[in-house]
């Protein structure tokens, strides 16, 4: 099988495909207020549109696909759409990312479709705050997600919260003691200037290293990287002196982590993102319902892939802050 390689020697190996940019939630770091998802059924890819692309992005050397939104679980038949893609030769890892509202009712149907890996996104432990964040989420249908998806057998579980200043930074602690008591993993994201609603809410910036120190302060002893763990995703894993404690910080702004960057983005009308922190996309819809063969198709994506820049210029000012809205690009 080829090497999916763009012009900065980054062997590009996961596709994440944002499945539906409609999200049952408002989270005022993801999209302005208001904001409804617009466009018709037509406007979006077909599950055999998606299943083609997926097919032709593993011949070119894509090994892991990640479903996303919005929310994906709004997606009709999502479990169908995993079965298609599971039954792909050379797609060897599809996981999810959700905000676990729907979870429960999903969670077995999509463990045997084949979706063993989870990410759910839980910003609060407290029902009201977790309401103001996500604008009217209800954190006892995310508890429940949580279970369901330990009951289904779904692992590793982890859990990403968007630590921000006067939102929900004085909610570290508890969110290390909930992962820990329960067996999860856990991520501290750092919040990033994407689109309008994500470029406002950098005034919560709350950085890496701030975040880090909590978690000494917390366990009262140092952190420790670990070692083999980072591998080329975004988050750097440290884990508390000798305990079993694991936890993963992403700090997209502060210390990028651009040089070993191996993910592209798909929409769900079909526009592959090369970065989260550029504009620059391709349609591939187009190229799908123009009647483009698959080799043609792979030229397109190969060209795009050329053309995929060396680092994103993501600042804590958010001065450049990236057009496309969070909810649009699945994160």
């Amino acid at each position: 099988m080829p090497n999916l390689v763009d012009s900065f020697g980054r062997c590009i190996d996961y596709l994440r495909i944002s499945v539906t940019d409609r999200c049952n939630y408002h989270c005022f770091y993801c999209r302005p207020a208001g904001a409804v998802a617009d466009g018709s059924h037509h406007d979006f890819l077909r599950h055999e549109e998606i299943a083609r692309l997926v097919r032709l992005f593993s011949e070119l050397g894509v090994s892991k696909v990640r479903f996303t939104g919005g929310e994906p679980l709004l997606r009709r038949n999502l479990a169908g759409l995993a079965t298609m893609i599971t039954d792909l030769p050379g797609i060897a890892d599809l996981s999810l990312s959700t905000n676990g509202h729907l979870l429960e009712r999903f969670a077995v149907p999509l463990k045997e479709a084949g979706i063993n890996r989870v990410n759910i996104s839980l910003d609060s432990l407290d029902q009201d705050n977790f309401s103001a964040i996500t604008r009217g989420g209800d954190l006892g249908c995310v508890m429940q997600g949580i279970e369901a998806a330990q009951a289904a057998g779904m692992t590793p579980i982890k859990i990403n919260m968007v630590v921000m200043k006067g939102g929900n930074e004085h909610e570290i602690d508890s969110m290390l003691d909930f992962a820990l008591e329960r067996g999860l993993e856990l991520r501290f994201i750092e919040t990033m200037p994407v689109g309008t609603a994500g470029a406002g809410n950098m005034v919560h910036y709350y950085p890496a290293a701030r975040i880090l120190e909590r978690i000494r302060e917390h366990y009262g002893s140092q952190l420790v990287p670990v070692q083999g763990c980072r591998g080329p995703g975004p988050a750097r894993y440290y884990q508390a002196g000798d305990s079993a404690v694991k936890v993963g910080v992403i700090s997209a702004v502060s210390r990028h982590f651009c040089e070993t960057c191996n993910r592209v983005r798909l929409t769900a009308r079909g526009d592959l993102v090369l970065c989260l922190g550029h504009e620059d996309r391709v349609s591939l819809r187009s190229a799908l319902r123009d009647g483009r063969s698959d080799a043609g198709i792979k030229q397109d994506i190969l060209a795009a892939i050329a053309r995929k820049p060396e680092h994103h210029v993501f600042s804590s000012a958010a001065d450049h802050p990236a057009t496309g809205q969070m909810v649009t690009l699945g994160g």
